[in-house]
């Protein structure tokens, strides 16, 4: 899969750097050993994190920041890594989906970037653009109904909106049925040695929990 970073996401953010991560999975219902991953991050989080520092974290702080450039309001629609985090600090139980989506959570979470997870063999064409939501434009986020993603930073296949950092569409969404899986990590922070080890990172739980070689990843 090709990905393009649109003039329009270079002006808000000239030092983006993101990683495409493709690979063979086979997904299950439920991992004990990755959620023993999950509740172990939890426990360091709650024990240094609060509400309002976890926004301090370079990630989540450059990814608030190039929402309120491209037009949106980062306390209202959240980045997908920071309502995780939130969600941990609260005392809430994540939600628990299945293997790859729980996986994408855990490395999102572990490195506080917006990681889009998707099954590849529903995406129209070989392209992805990341560029910003336009008003009116058709968005069905998963669980989640139609949102509103005008000024979201927003990648696009031929047939229209895949993934945003606070949702993922329903169209291209992971199911147990998912074979071939592709997730892009969004470095709004420019950190590319950051980006990597995301991107090992999510190499080396597909390869524990999901029967996979680790794919490769391509950095964009």
């Amino acid at each position: 899969m090709k990905v393009i970073v649109s003039e329009d996401i270079r002006k808000v953010c000239p030092s983006f750097i993101g990683a495409c991560v493709e690979a063979d999975v086979a997904n299950s219902p439920f991992s004990q050993g990755l959620w023993d991953e999950i509740h172990s991050l939890e426990d360091h989080f709650r024990a240094t994190l609060t509400t309002e520092t976890l926004k301090q974290i370079s990630s989540i702080e450059a990814t608030r920041r190039i929402y309120r450039a491209c037009g949106k309001d980062p306390s209202r629609y959240r980045p997908a890594s920071e309502a995780l985090i939130r969600r941990m600090l609260q005392g809430k139980e994540l939600y628990q989906i299945d293997t790859l989506v729980d996986l994408i959570n855990l490395a999102s979470i572990k490195f506080g970037y917006s990681i889009g997870g998707f099954d590849a063999d529903k995406f129209v064409g070989d392209t992805l653009t990341l560029g910003i939501g336009r008003a009116g434009e058709p968005y069905e986020g998963i669980g989640r109904g139609m949102i509103n993603i005008e000024g979201l930073p927003v990648y696009r296949d031929e047939k229209g909106g895949v993934g945003t950092p606070t949702s993922d569409n329903e169209r291209t969404k992971i199911e147990l049925s998912t074979r071939r899986m592709l997730v892009l990590i969004n470095g709004y922070d420019g950190n590319e040695q950051q980006v990597r080890a995301n991107a090992e990172y999510i190499q080396e739980l597909l390869t524990k929990y999901c029967n996979s070689d680790g794919g490769r990843y391509t950095l964009y």
